[in-house]
């Protein structure tokens, strides 16, 4: 069986083409960027319509495959931006119908953990999902994906592209945060926001304003401790769900999941716990069309398929909403 997987939830288009034996054939993406600012909903989805067929015919051609090779669709359904969402919906739809093949639609933040069941040896593993919108800490248990932990206001990839704007970087600014960090020579305190299994961003981000106004610190200190901060705090909750869990195996997902400081942190906290910890390449941490192709596979082998008039977006719903039926 070979699939094609549609992601649009936010800035990213992509067309990944998956087989169900494990085999990535393809998986092209084109991101919505910007100099200055964030995501603006509208523009992106503008972005969406522009690159969508050129992603999907790059895809096919990298697979060396045309569509009747072909044999499911599937899509990112929830959660996400709606505006995004719809673009790549009615993308999916057009082409289940033209083509006459099955469709899925799919929950893009269970997508990052199964492709990380299908990349690495994990086979039961606590998700460390950290993305732009999304920040949750999520274990299988009773037929779904429960959520052990999450953030109380926004995802933590959000809050350093928001931060990342303050210092006048262009979007995404995870990676710029990232650059300078690397740079920085003194810790500076900062709040350490963590309220049971759960964190919060959006006071320690007003913290770090003050002290960017205050011109008392560098940039790169800042950064540097603004990883230690909010990385310490996904830290400490994730070993606490490890603990409860009785999980050994841990795996990142998510585009913040790209930081190699949070992985060597998740890396030094599971080998003092006697656990593993599992870190995908680049391409498949951030939004990818492979992941949505690899869930749709699994979803349509335990019998899952979207009829065309239901499948709508979804972009408030949440992974614990979903009920899995392939494990």
């Amino acid at each position: 069986m070979i699939c094609l997987g549609i992601e649009s939830t936010a800035h990213t288009f992509g067309c990944g083409i998956v087989t169900d034996k494990k085999e990535v054939l393809a998986n092209v993406r084109d991101v919505y960027t910007t100099t200055k600012g964030g995501i603006i909903p509208a523009q992106a989805a503008e972005h969406h319509v522009e690159c969508f067929d050129r992603v999907i015919k790059e895809a096919l051609t990298k697979a060396k495959l045309s569509m009747k090779d072909i044999d499911l669709i599937s899509f990112s359904q929830a959660p996400g931006i709606g505006h995004t969402l719809r673009i790549g919906g009615l993308v999916a739809r057009s082409l289940a119908v033209l083509h006459k093949k099955p469709l899925v639609g799919v929950n893009h933040c269970i997508a990052h953990l199964e492709i990380g069941r299908m990349l690495t040896p994990a086979r039961d593993p606590l998700l460390l999902y950290v993305s732009g919108a999304n920040t949750q800490i999520i274990a299988y248990d009773g037929g779904k994906y429960r959520v052990f932990g999450e953030t109380l206001d926004g995802g933590l990839g959000n809050f350093l592209d928001s931060f990342s704007r303050e210092l006048g970087l262009g979007f995404p600014g995870g990676p710029k945060v990232e650059a300078l960090a690397k740079g920085g020579k003194q810790y500076i305190e900062l709040p350490y926001v963590v309220k049971g299994m759960d964190a919060s961003f959006a006071g320690i981000l007003t913290n770090l304003k003050q002290k960017l106004e205050s011109g008392k610190y560098t940039h790169e200190d800042m950064c540097y401790s603004l990883q230690e901060t909010v990385f310490s705090m996904m830290v400490e909750a994730t070993e606490r769900a490890m603990a409860h869990c009785g999980k050994k195996e841990l795996l990142l997902g998510g585009g913040v999941a790209c930081n190699k400081r949070l992985q060597e942190m998740c890396r030094i906290m599971c080998e003092e716990r006697g656990a593993v910890s599992y870190a995908l390449p680049n391409e498949f941490n951030v939004d990818n069309g492979a992941m949505i192709a690899w869930l749709g596979i699994i979803m349509h082998k335990a019998g899952i398929t979207t009829p065309i008039e239901k499948a709508r977006i979804d972009p408030y719903e949440r992974t614990d909403d979903v009920v899995v039926t392939w494990r």
